[in-house]
């Protein structure tokens, strides 16, 4: 009987899910909920790396002999490189079409700090395509590309975040790249990967950088980068870039930067540059925030975002729950976006404001205009510092907002609802 029960309730749920739709109105396709850990067993061979003359120690660079596995793998059609138990120091690695990484419990990859054992490589990084450091692992037209284990990926960061800060004392306007750093995790132009279990840690730039990619689920991840003692600058959790159907579930996040953020491309023209684009249909939930800038963030490199969706998160010391970046040197359009079910406290609730670092139209007389629409946010009980920290601007219009089921307890309550048009309320109580 326990058995039928049981049945007749996942039928239930299958169906429930099965209406479930995107902010846009188009059904969830089922892949969503298919969210089973990749088992390396059906991956092909494996191949520990200690197997193949790489030692366990933690001060040698293996950039080379790690490398070579990874070529033998791909050579033989295919199978998992496997990280054991241990501290095994590399630069920049390049995974190939069906090559798999696995990292046991206890096994740490660890990014050198001397960025010249990092190649030089086309790449995307900042909304840009341009040559720049690899990341510590890179996986290029990899469909299929899985990291998997309990182990940990340390991008040993420590020495690029002082150099960093000891460069803006000395050049206050320095941007992002102009202090040389690699990021840690770096997939592009890939379809149907998994990331899963790894615990991402002090990435000495963005940490996980998806650009280019269809069918990407993030699973039971691990990432964080700190604040304190010595700031991890531009730490990014998950940057997601030009990508369709990605699924965010179950990690914890926190970074001292912006944890998920989209991008796509910035500048005058960056509507019209074909290395750029949106990302569509992209689901956060069950996870966990620490500290970070935003949870939610939209640009600031980044031009069309359609059907994003944060839900039944748990948020704790953020500086905001949503982030729309609004660049007046870029036309973006952020549209159908759901926040829901969650729980915790942030500086800002909603927080929307010209974004002006490195401004630049370059030579364009008109300044783009840009859009967000159909943004909504329910079922979300917060504390808050700030409840709408929003701007009015020329440069941007926002409308068709709704706030629904909100229980908000801030130091400010104001709420100008005149600078967003159409803008729906219903059973949103604010507090001080």
């Amino acid at each position: 009987m326990k058995f039928i029960t049981l049945l007749f309730a996942t039928f239930i749920s299958l169906q429930t899910f099965g209406q479930e739709k995107f902010p846009d109105g188009t059904p969830i396709p089922d892949w969503f909920r298919q969210n089973e850990i990749v088992n390396i067993e059906t991956l092909g061979g494996k191949y520990k790396i200690t197997d193949h003359g790489v030692a366990n120690d933690s001060t040698l660079l293996q950039t080379e002999k790690i490398q070579a596995v990874i070529d033998q793998v791909s050579q033989k059609g295919g199978g998992v490189i496997i990280v054991p138990k241990g501290t095994f120091l590399s630069g920049s690695l390049f995974f190939k079409p069906k090559t798999h990484l696995h990292l046991e419990e206890g096994a740490v990859l660890k990014g050198s700090d001397d960025i010249s054992h990092f190649s030089i490589v086309d790449t995307r990084i900042e909304g840009q395509s341009l040559p720049y450091f690899a990341a510590l692992v890179n996986a290029d037209k990899v469909d299929g590309f899985t990291i998997s284990g309990k182990g940990t990926i340390n991008g040993n960061g420590e020495r690029y975040w002082k150099s960093f800060w000891l460069r803006r004392k000395v050049i206050p306007k320095c941007t992002n790249m102009d202090e040389l750093r690699p990021r840690l995790i770096f997939i592009s132009n890939s379809n149907d990967v998994q990331l899963s279990g790894v615990h991402f840690i002090n990435s000495p730039f963005w940490t996980t950088h998806l650009y280019r990619c269809n069918n990407i689920k993030l699973l039971n991840l691990h990432i964080l980068a700190p604040s304190a003692p010595v700031k991890a600058p531009s730490s990014d959790a998950i940057d997601i870039d030009v990508c369709n159907n990605v699924l965010i579930k179950n990690c914890y996040m926190s970074v001292n930067d912006d944890a998920v953020a989209m991008k796509g491309g910035k500048g005058p023209w960056a509507d019209k540059e074909p290395n750029n684009g949106g990302n569509t249909n992209v689901i956060i939930e069950d996870c966990t925030y620490g500290f970070c800038h935003s949870v939610l963030t939209f640009g600031s490199e980044s031009i069309y975002n359609r059907n994003i969706i944060l839900r039944r998160c748990k948020v704790s010391n953020a500086s905001r729950l949503l982030w729309l970046k609004m660049r007046p040197d870029t036309p973006q359009h952020y549209e159908y976006i759901l926040v829901e079910d969650i729980t915790g406290n942030a500086k800002s609730f909603l927080y929307i404001k010209p974004w002006t670092q490195f401004f630049d139209l370059k030579g364009r007389k008109d300044m783009p205009l840009s859009h967000s629409n159909n943004v909504t946010m329910r079922n979300i009980n917060f504390d808050c510092d700030v409840f709408f920290n929003v701007n009015k601007s020329d440069q941007y219009q926002l409308k068709d907002f709704t706030f629904e089921n909100l229980n908000i307890k801030t130091r400010d309550a104001k709420c100008e609802k005149e600078i967003i048009s159409n803008f729906k309320w219903e059973k949103v109580k604010v507090t001080h």
